[in-house]
């Protein structure tokens, strides 16, 4: 059952998320540019609301404030959100500044 996967690679994720409501740019493959809504963020990943669905495996580009361009793995997608794993780390010495900008409205 997909929507039952999907759920538990969502609730089985390593570390917690910090809850923002940020819209950033994201790219898929084909170079098509949307914006997303990213509801929570950890130095690993992400979770996002998005409008035009995206394929589990699909690999995609984030523009984060302070840190710019990630790339990142769709890891499941259900009811118009994502959850994507970064293929490298928000630095740690600048994740909280990533967050702050994230929380405060800054534009990606």
């Amino acid at each position: 059952m997909v929507g039952r996967s999907a759920m538990v690679a969502y609730e089985d994720r390593v570390e917690p998320r910090d809850e923002t409501l940020h819209r950033a740019r994201l790219l898929v493959a084909d170079g098509t540019a949307r914006v997303v809504t990213v509801v929570n963020l950890s130095p690993n990943g992400f979770m996002a609301r998005c409008d035009a669905p995206l394929a589990v495996g699909e690999t995609v580009t984030i523009a984060l404030p302070i840190v710019g361009a990630f790339a990142a793995e769709v890891r499941w997608a259900l009811g118009g959100r994502i959850g994507c794993k970064l293929a490298l780390e928000v630095p740690p010495a600048l994740y909280q500044f990533v967050l702050a900008a994230m929380r405060d409205g800054a534009a990606g």
